[in-house]
């Protein structure tokens, strides 16, 4: 009796086997139309995948989107710091190409004026109250600076020294409103010298005023004016700017030049004061 149950075991195992192979064979055979138990079966799988799959699909999008903001976020601040660095490194070299350009001219200058000792000094404050008047310098009495020396720039005057310090001296400006302000100058005009004094500076026309210039005198636009000598304070050929133009005064007996500066009174930053001594000693005023 066991003896008939393992056999009839055996052959029911064998007889699925074969059931399944034939399940599995008709299965897989191509066909033209499927079974309605098949095609609910690939309907319930397809709707499974749809509900799963887009939302996954779209999360792991919404994912990636964000991940690749923040690499767009870290690249855009990377470049700006670049720039940035760019920009810096740009104004850096404008300075150094003015300074350069500035220090340049200064050497070039002092080879023209080999014949006054000078003083190279460095501007080192300006007062936003005294914008037009005065400029503070770097360099003092134990640098052997005085009252009232010329102090210019590599185009020109722009003005003499008012004090003196130990360490540093203060500089008015030839823009500054001040009655004692004054420069005894003269116009090369023609083959003629026209002798007058720079008192006055017009500030909307940003020009000096050459007054007491002799009635019938011939001045023009464009003739050189520069530091006469005759004044006891300022050296002889100091450049100070060219005439702009020309208008009688109210009286009649005199007429008064505008002077455009040859020199930037407001965009200094080296200087060379004028020892008046040495020009004296080489024949200077």
């Amino acid at each position: 009796m066991p003896q008939f149950f393992l056999n009839k075991r055996l052959i029911v195992l064998l007889v699925s086997i074969v059931i399944l192979v034939a399940l599995v064979g008709f299965s897989i055979r191509d066909r033209s139309h499927l079974t309605q138990p098949e095609q609910f079966l690939n309907d319930v799988v397809g709707l499974g995948e749809s509900v799963i799959s887009r939302p996954a699909s779209g999360v792991a999008n919404f994912f990636g989107s964000i991940s690749d903001v923040e690499n767009t976020y870290k690249e855009n601040q990377k470049l700006k710091a670049r720039l940035d660095e760019l920009t810096s490194l740009q104004a850096q070299v404008h300075d150094l190409q003015t300074e350069n350009n500035s220090l340049t001219d200064i050497v070039n200058n002092k080879a023209s004026l080999s014949k006054y000792s000078s003083i190279q000094a460095i501007v080192i404050a300006r007062n936003p109250d005294h914008w037009y008047e005065n400029i503070i310098i770097n360099k003092g009495s134990v640098n052997g600076i005085q009252k009232d020396m010329a102090v210019i720039t590599s185009k020109g005057l722009i003005g003499k020294i008012k004090s003196v310090n130990k360490f540093y001296s203060t500089v008015q400006l030839l823009s500054a409103a001040d009655p004692e302000n004054r420069v005894s100058a003269v116009v090369q005009a023609g083959k003629s010298n026209v002798y007058g004094l720079i008192q006055g500076y017009d500030q909307s026309k940003k020009m000096l005023q050459l007054q007491e210039l002799d009635n019938n005198a011939s001045v023009k636009k464009g003739e050189l004016v520069t530091t006469s000598g005759l004044g006891g304070i300022f050296p002889s050929g100091l450049v100070i700017g060219k005439v702009n133009n020309v208008v009688p005064d109210e009286n009649g007996l005199t007429q008064t030049a505008y002077v455009t500066p040859s020199a930037n009174f407001y965009e200094t930053d080296y200087v060379m004061v004028v020892d008046r001594n040495a020009a004296k000693v080489n024949g200077g005023g």
